[in-house]
């Protein structure tokens, strides 16, 4: 009797342990195939493309004409919603709590990505609270000076020895202390071995309203800020900050070309999404940027505006955050900078 009760014994616990995984198995596929609905179904409603700066400037710029473009691939309405503030962390904090569905986008630039190095506030992890789509527009950064100011300096080696023959005389300006006009200036200091004294101001426009004026005589700007002046004749263009030459000004040789081997300065923006978004919709929405950005249409409007359309994959947009996390961290560090 004793060994017939034991014996049924261990057959109900096999059987309460074959319903449990049988139970378990059932969850992860019910969980599987929900997904897959999910993925296959999505977008089924607006979608949100959060922009963590104001409306006008490059990112906010790139963004709309890339939204405006997604609409027609998804068949759903992506909207641009501005959320500036604190290089663009105020908007990143609402985007890394937003369910990640999908439905909440958000337009990385190079502000956002290397505020931890510039200040000590807390606010989301680019590299824990984000998952890459891919890699949007490059804005090209143009090394601008005052004619009137330098009628003499038409190149970067020019200024440099202008620079040198006067320690700490010379100034230029930036869009604010830890601006990407900021720190390659600085980068650029110190390579060059010279000294000017830097004048941030609070954006791009009051700082080319003063360059113009001629209290500051040097920018390194970004493009869009800075073109129609170039057009007009009221700022010359000395060097661009970019690996290669831009198709804005062709003849603008790079600060490469000119004695920096190797110097690189270029800002750029991608789109990222929540975490824990499911691969599918990552994958969806990378094909679906990855089309628009080939749009020649859209080329020519971002090229139009000062950007340059430019597609990289999730995992390539990875990579360059993290390189560039470093890279320019290393140059805030090395010289003390803090945002305003």
């Amino acid at each position: 009797m004793l060994l017939s009760s034991k014996k049924h014994e261990a057959s109900r616990n096999v059987s309460a342990v074959s319903r449990k995984l049988r139970s378990i198995a059932s969850g992860v596929i019910l969980a599987t195939f929900a997904a897959g609905a999910f993925a296959q179904s999505y977008p089924d409603k607006l979608v949100r493309l959060v922009v963590p700066f104001p409306p006008g400037g490059p990112t906010d710029t790139a963004a709309r004409i890339i939204a405006q473009k997604m609409t027609d691939g998804l068949k759903q309405q992506v909207i641009v919603e501005n959320r500036p503030g604190a290089s663009g962390t105020i908007g990143a904090d609402v985007v890394a709590k937003s369910a990640p569905d999908g439905y909440t986008l958000m337009m990385l630039a190079t502000p956002t990505l290397l505020f931890p190095h510039l200040s000590g506030r807390k606010s989301a992890d680019v590299f824990k609270d984000f998952t890459p789509v891919g890699v949007a527009y490059e804005l090209p950064l143009v090394m601008v000076v005052n004619p009137q100011k330098m009628p003499d300096v038409t190149g970067l080696q020019q200024y440099v020895a202008k620079a040198k023959s006067q320690p700490g005389v010379l100034n230029y300006t930036s869009a604010g202390n830890g601006s990407f006009g900021h720190l390659s200036t600085e980068l650029l200091k110190n390579l060059g071995k010279f000294d000017v004294q830097h004048i941030p101001y609070k954006g791009s426009a009051p700082a080319i309203q003063d360059l113009l004026g001629g209290q500051v005589s040097m920018m390194f700007s970004d493009m869009i800020a800075a073109l129609p002046h170039i057009k007009a004749g009221t700022l010359r263009p000395i060097a661009v900050g970019s690996a290669s030459r831009v198709s804005f000004t062709p003849d603008v040789k790079t600060v490469a070309e000119q004695g920096f081997p190797g110097f690189d300065a270029s800002s750029w923006g991608g789109l990222v999404v929540p975490a824990a978004t499911p691969k599918d919709i990552v994958a969806r929405l990378s094909k679906e940027m990855q089309a628009v950005l080939s749009d020649k249409e859209v080329q020519a409007k971002m090229l139009a505006a000062g950007t340059i359309a430019s597609y990289q994959t999730p995992e390539q947009m990875s990579t360059r955050m993290r390189g560039d996390f470093d890279r320019w961290g290393k140059v805030i560090r090395d010289n003390g900078i803090k945002a305003d």
